[in-house]
This record gives structure tokens, sequence and C-alpha cells, in this order.
């Protein structure tokens, strides 16, 4: 089936100063009031309102998860900033903690501290996952590549917790010079089995073609780094390709399954064509031979269409929104926003938003509509039902959304 192409509403400067998108009375100075934008075909019910409610800042916070609730206490997070921070904030009191213990990151471009995600058997491990930018050694000091490390997060309960027993469990081949499109999205199958990392082709564009190197890619391992045994290309003699689950992915932010257990992403296109794709295993995405946005010199690419043994996106949005990462809304304890009950949450860098998006059947997807949020969203996260979002940049806050 034929993507569905979105023109969307660009939020420009022009659009993000529209009185209607953002209350901003002086009565609420930690509140924000987020409306859905004007363009109401994306919606076919009403869409729910909320408020902001800014717990925390940060500077350039980039990922954030949830640690296991507590005595029903409001969840603690785990944030991390692209500078190499890793902090628990308790939402309850907005108290960050700093953790010691971080690697070394290569702070700069896109790259730094990445995501973090619990590992399945959190509980009695205490282990996490986390993604980072490193520098190469020696005469590839000006080289770069994007490493996955689990570590054991000790002291939860102390004012002075660590990460210990670092392990490295993945790392980008080859590292290279650029700072863009690390990607190094984590998530774990729901059965806690499999860790999938996106690995972006740093700007480089060939390599997601090329089986030779893990840039440009979607990984499937297992825990501890080895290589599943059903993975796609595993009869292949390169040792690199037996890590990879799909092939020309350009800059995948976002990954998550849904509530039948598909695993969708989304991409950053170039010029237009950011990407929604259902993930499968062992399919190629076109990238870089075929795209729905155009070079950044203006150049044509050709689009999906034209390539139909490529796997084509099921929403493609021109002009883009540059989606940042996802998370499926699960109503959990608190249930704030049950409508959208199984959607996709998307926060949007470039279009300020945050986008959700419904499930169809056939394996299709569709923008339920979106909101103005006035800033560059880095992260969205759901926890029990409850919604939270980081700002992009410095002074960046930490927003729980508070139905209305």
């Amino acid at each position: 089936m034929l993507p569905i192409i979105i023109t969307a509403l660009l939020f420009s400067a022009s659009a993000c100063s529209n009185e209607t998108a953002i209350n901003t009375h002086k009565d609420l100075t930690d509140y924000k009031k987020g409306q859905a934008s004007a363009n109401d075909s994306l919606a076919s019910i009403e869409k729910p309102e909320f408020v902001t409610k800014k717990i925390a800042t940060f500077d350039e916070p980039w990922a954030m998860t949830a640690l296991p609730t507590v005595n029903n206490k409001s969840p603690k997070l785990l944030v991390t900033q692209k500078t190499g921070e890793l902090f628990i904030v308790d939402t309850a009191t907005g108290a960050k903690t700093l953790i010691t213990g971080m690697p070394k990151v290569a702070y700069g471009g896109q790259g730094g501290l990445g995501d973090i995600t619990l590992a399945p058997d959190f509980v009695t491990s205490n282990h996490v996952y986390i993604s980072y930018a490193e520098a190469g050694n020696g005469t590839d000091s000006n080289k770069f590549g994007a490493k996955v490390i689990k570590a054991k997060l000790s002291g939860l309960d102390t004012d002075r917790p660590s990460l210990q027993d670092i392990i490295p469990i993945w790392e980008q081949v080859p590292k290279v010079k650029g700072q863009g499109h690390y990607s190094h999205r984590l998530l774990f199958s729901p059965d806690g089995k499999y860790l999938y990392i996106s690995s972006g082709e740093r700007q480089e564009k060939t390599p997601a073609q090329d089986m030779s190197v893990n840039l440009g890619k979607i990984i499937r391992l297992n825990p501890d780094g080895s290589v599943p045994a059903d993975n796609p290309f595993t009869d292949n003699s390169n040792d690199i390709a037996a890590q990879l689950w799909t092939i020309g992915n350009r800059n995948v932010l976002g990954m998550a399954f849904d509530e039948t257990g598909r695993l969708w992403a989304h991409e950053m296109g170039p010029r237009g064509g950011d990407e929604f794709n259902l993930i499968e295993k062992g399919h190629n995405y076109g990238w870089p031979i075929v795209s729905n946005g155009r070079n950044y010199t203006g150049t044509d690419i050709p689009n999906h269409d034209t390539h139909p043994d490529f796997s084509a996106p099921k929403i493609s949005w021109t002009p883009v929104i540059s989606p940042s990462s996802m998370s499926i809304y699960n109503a959990g304890k608190y249930n704030d926003f049950p409508t959208w009950q199984g959607k996709a949450l998307i926060s949007g860098l470039s279009s300020k938003a945050l986008v959700v998006v419904d499930f169809n059947e056939n394996n299709n997807a569709t923008e339920r509509y979106r909101y103005d949020m006035g800033e560059r969203i880095r992260s969205v996260l759901n926890v029990d039902g409850q919604v939270w979002l980081l700002e992009d940049g410095n002074n960046s806050g930490l927003l729980q959304l508070i139905p209305q």
C-alpha cells in the first residue's frame, strides 16, 4: 500500500506565535496550556487538552526512562544530558541527584551521552544500558562512533548513586569523522529477550546499504551483546552483518513496540521526507537510494514509489516534524489520557510539537493530531498513564502533562 503523505502544517516562528497554541497567562508561571494545532482534519474525535507543569530543568537533555515505582510514590526518572551527566529525578519534588561513574563521552554536534534503558531484570540486577558517542584512539582520535554499555546502578537509595561494573555491549563500526546521525536509541523487546539498537548512517549515506558495516541499520542482539541465531543475516560470512535486523535506515531516533507486538520506528529524512516505518525482519528501507525528501543541496532523490522492492514508510512528513523520540501510551495506574490508549506519542524538534499517531488495521498508521508546544521537544515518555516531556537545549524543562 502506498504511504500516507501528510503535508503537515509547518511550525515556523509565525505558526508557533499563534496565541491559541500556548496560554502564557501570568498566573501560570509553571504551566503552559497545550492545545491542538489548527489542522482539525487530522482528528476525527475531540482532542484532549492539557497544561504542562515544569518539574525540573536541564541543559541539553537527551533521553529519559522511569525507575520502578515504589509504594505508589511519584515516579523517579533517569535523565541523560548530552554533556555526559546522568541524573535521578524525583518527580514529586523536582530534586535531581547526579550519578557518578559515567564513562567519558565525545560531546559535540549531535553527539554526547545518549539513551538509557533498564535491563529487563532490573528489579533484581539493577542493570541499565546506556548509549553514547566516543572518540577513537591514537590516529583515529578525530573519528567518532556510538557505543552501548551495560552497567550496575548502585546506591539508588543514597545521595551518591553510581555506575559500576561497566561492560561494553556494542559499538558502531567504523568510526568516522563528523558528529551527526549517531541515532543510538535503545529498546528491549516486550519479552525482554532482545536488545534493539538504532545505528545512524553518520551522515555518510552509502553505509546504510553496505553489509560490511553496521551504520544505517537497526541492530538486534541478545542482552549480553551476542547475536541471536534467528537474525536475518546470520548466514553471511561477515560478523557485522549478523548483528543487523534491518538495513537502509538514515537516522532512527525513536523505536517502540505497539500493543500487538509490532515494532515501529521513525527517522529523520533529509530535506523533507521524515518517515514512520513498520520495522520488519530483514527489510531494506531504501536510504540513500530512495526518500520522499530531497538532498540538502536541492537535488532530487527518487521517491519510495519508484522502488517497490524497498519498504516504504507508512507516514511521510513534508514539511518535516524532526521526530526525536517515541512512546506508546498505556493507561496504567493513572490513565490521564484514555483516548490516547495504544497510540504513539512522538516528540518533534523543528515542529516544536507533540504528535499523536494512531495505528490502523493492515499494518498502517496515520497522524491523529498534534499539539504545538512552543518549544523544541527532545523526548516523550509514558509512565503508568502519565506523560512526561523533555524540552531541547539549555535551561530546558522536564514537563508533566496535566489533563484538563
